[in-house]
């Protein structure tokens, strides 16, 4: 039996928005539990406060700094080998058997559950390099986990420019390297900075990783190689143990809010840079 090319139309328009529609609802679903039972906790004291009493008491700012760190750290290493990757496969190699390699590596190693990158991480940063539980071994291991989102993320933005751009520059007597960094890299910050904006998620929400090689101190690191307790360790912990459920949709509320602050803000900075480069 045949439908009716208009049926069939009809038909497919009320999947793709049904889908759609379910994935804002499950979304909202979400971020509405989260919140209804975590703002209420939510206050100057208990952003600006250490935990006290294994988080019985006080605040999350120990876990806030902590998370920043460890975010950071991963995200400084993995851009600049995903981007560089990403250019390497789009710019300075043709299609061949090293780059399907380099595609099927970065498409398996996307794939490894985390709780696998933790135990590498265990293993080879916090006893083999004697870094020992630190935000360096955690911030090291979630690199390897985001790297292969920015290679991908990246090298869909940069085949995405047009070959023109490449065209006029290379005309105007830009060099190989003047092009990359004058068009096209500019050209592909919108979808660099999605793939970067999607591996922080990754890394503010990582737990079985974190945990392996950051550690689950509560003191305020000091450094780099002090160990830490990330924010989604931290409610885990209060989950798991039964230490504190008030505490616990309190801190999982703050994450909420850390996350959507650094989307909308990387957002708008990527929009006001290619406002003021066009």
């Amino acid at each position: 039996m045949r439908l009716n090319p208009k049926t069939t139309q009809f038909l497919a328009k009320g999947v793709i928005w049904g889908s759609a529609l379910l994935v804002i609802v499950l979304l909202l679903f979400i971020l509405l539990f989260v919140l209804i039972k975590g703002v209420p906790t939510l206050s100057w004291q208990f952003l600006t406060e250490n935990p006290r009493d294994m988080g019985r008491s006080g605040g999350i700012f120990s876990t806030i700094v902590s998370t920043i760190l460890v975010t950071l750290v991963s995200v400084a290493v993995a851009t600049p080998f995903g981007v560089g990757t990403a250019l390497y496969l789009t710019e300075f190699t043709r299609e061949g058997l090293a780059t399907r390699i380099i595609r099927f590596s970065a498409d398996t190693l996307a794939a490894i559950p985390s709780i696998v990158y933790g135990l590498f991480g265990f293993i080879f940063f916090v006893i083999n390099l004697n870094m020992g539980w630190s935000i360096l071994s955690g911030g090291l291991t979630m690199a390897m986990m985001i790297l292969p989102t920015i290679i991908r993320t990246s090298e869909e933005a940069i085949l995405a420019i047009h070959p023109l751009y490449r065209e006029v520059s290379f005309s105007l007597g830009g060099t190989k390297m003047q092009t990359i960094l004058g068009a096209v890299l500019p050209s592909a910050l919108r979808g660099i900075m999605t793939g970067v904006i999607l591996s922080i998620g990754r890394c503010v929400a990582e737990t079985a990783a974190v945990i392996l090689t950051a550690g689950s101190s509560l003191r305020l690191p000091e450094s780099v190689f002090s160990p830490a307790r990330t924010m989604a360790v931290h409610f885990y912990i209060l989950v798991r143990e039964g230490i504190s459920m008030e505490r616990a949709y309190g801190t999982a509320a703050a994450l909420i809010l850390l996350i959507l602050i650094i989307n909308f803000g990387a957002n708008m900075l990527i929009n006001r840079f290619v406002a003021k480069n066009h």
